[in-house]
């Protein structure tokens, strides 16, 4: 019986993928490099337009996808 709580309790804890701070760096640093991309193809400076109402859809759609992208990199477990 021990035994086999022993194995249930490595197979559990050996299964687990953490990231540590580093990796969180560079996990956000390519979800900014994505968005840089998609504003340049777009032709716009990225920072340069605001959030507003005049804001057009694919700039707001690369900010969406910038933000998704952050959601995923805060989700990931740190140790």
């Amino acid at each position: 019986m021990k035994f086999i709580l022993i194995s249930i309790f490595l197979l559990i804890t050996t299964t687990l993928v953490e990231a540590g701070p580093i990796l969180a760096v560079f996990c956000i640093s390519a979800c900014n490099a994505g968005y840089v991309s998609c504003c340049a193809g777009l032709g716009v400076v990225a920072g340069t337009v605001s959030g507003g109402i005049g804001a057009p859809l694919a700039i707001a759609a690369c900010s969406a996808a910038q933000s998704a992208c952050m959601i995923a990199c805060a989700a990931a477990p740190t140790p």
